[in-house]
């Protein structure tokens, strides 16, 4: 069973949970069905666990290319155990194989869960869990390419989110917190981008029964201030409609390189009544984020189909895609397969900084990230960054320290 965790009212203290202790490489670890994997080295340290290279067990050590990760967490914290729910469910190989093909899709961003398990040392338990290994974050590139994306890039995002959002969807769960942070590039192949950290992950319609509309005053503005939806902020569960709302201020971010609320992120009600504003008149919106010559036709129409959804009703995918492909059509181009991260006109460009120790995961200070008094962990904060500690680290309940405390919907 999972810990009870009491909600966190303001000026509460903040939970007191277990740190993960590191263990040596070689260690093995068998999870349920009795497969067993070894660990390598730590790679990065979350907010109560620690993440390592792995592999399967064999005779020979775990080296600097393998093609799993670890998290490994004290048994009793929940983070972990919230998270396993939505892998155990939705991304087993299989299940993602079948979708793929039903579909014709060669690629779909959603990392593998491979197993999981509890383990015992040192006569302490500890929970973990295999996926995936992954490669930097589209945060970084973000950055790296000062902080504008090309219109090409993005609408090919865009294509390839909606792949997963369906995917996920279709498996009675919403995400509720895409975000370029949890945009990761594949370690083996940087032209594919899988959406990771399914902490916030809501299961909408168990046994396909759509839950209602009901707003939570302790669960106002759950998510990443400046991208998460207007039904979180009024503290309704994430639905659909939800997830295609922030995927689209995402697309808008990275077009214009900011969102006009983001010079008041310490004000949620302020975020809310902007983000309210916007989708009463999306044209006014666009008219805020763009010039008259670069204005994207193709993601207001996105906008404002998504804004005519209803909370319970099923997304128009195909009809999205339409849309975001005709966007390609526009600028005479298409979705080649490459994703290319480079500067627009106008945006400066930035080096990566990154340090020696970083890169080998020395240097494990670097990535420690504070738990915020937040005891329903719906916000995160992400510290040093670097490829080698993106590989997962953003799949953690990285929380956003800056942005606690916003339990107040009115």
């Amino acid at each position: 069973m999972p810990p009870k965790a009491k909600a966190a009212g303001k000026g509460r203290a903040p939970a007191k949970r277990k740190l993960a202790e590191e263990f040596p490489p070689g260690e093995v670890l068998t999870a349920t069905g009795k497969k067993s994997w070894k660990l390598g080295a730590p790679i990065g340290q979350g907010g109560f666990g620690i993440i390592y290279l792995a592999d399967e067990n064999s005779a020979k050590p775990v080296g600097a290319d393998a093609p799993y990760v670890i998290k490994v967490e004290p048994s009793d914290n929940g983070p972990l155990f919230s998270e396993l729910h939505f892998y155990m469910r939705a991304a087993k190989p299989d299940l993602i194989e079948s979708w793929m093909k039903s579909h014709k899709l060669k690629h779909l961003g959603v990392p593998r869960y491979w197993g999981s398990g509890l383990h015992e040392s040192g006569g302490k338990k500890y929970r973990f869990m295999v996926i995936d290994r992954l490669g930097t974050d589209l945060q970084k590139k973000f950055e790296e390419c000062g902080r504008r994306f090309p219109r090409k890039l993005v609408l090919q995002l865009g294509l390839r989110l909606l792949n997963v959002l369906e995917y996920i969807h279709d498996h009675e769960y919403v995400h509720a917190d895409i975000k370029p942070s949890n945009l990761m590039l594949s370690y083996s192949d940087p032209n594919q981008v899988y959406l990771v950290d399914y902490g916030l992950a809501f299961r909408y319609a168990p046994d396909g029964i759509v839950k209602e509309y009901k707003e939570n005053p302790k669960r106002c503005h759950d998510g990443t201030i400046e991208f998460t939806s207007i039904d979180a902020h009024k503290g309704a569960s994430p639905s659909r409609r939800s997830d295609l709302q922030i995927l689209s201020y995402c697309m808008v971010q990275w077009l214009c390189g900011r969102l006009p609320w983001e010079d008041k992120l310490q004000d949620p009600l302020y975020v809310r009544d902007s983000k309210i504003r916007c989708q009463e008149n999306i044209s006014k919106f666009m008219t805020e984020c763009f010039s008259s010559t670069d204005k994207p036709v193709e993601i207001q129409k996105f906008m404002e189909k998504v804004e005519s959804l209803d909370y319970k009703e099923k997304p128009p995918y195909e009809e999205l895609r339409s849309i975001l492909q005709a966007g390609l059509k526009s600028i005479q181009a298409k979705d080649d397969g490459k994703l290319e991260f480079t500067a627009v006109n106008g945006a400066v460009s930035a080096p990566a900084q990154v340090s020696t120790q970083a890169e080998t995961g020395s240097n494990l200070d670097n990535f420690t990230f504070p738990i915020s008094n937040q005891s329903n962990m719906s916000e995160y904060k992400t510290g040093t960054q670097t490829e080698t500690v993106a590989i997962w680290v953003k799949a953690t309940y990285l929380l956003r320290g800056e942005h606690k405390d916003f339990t107040d919907c009115s």
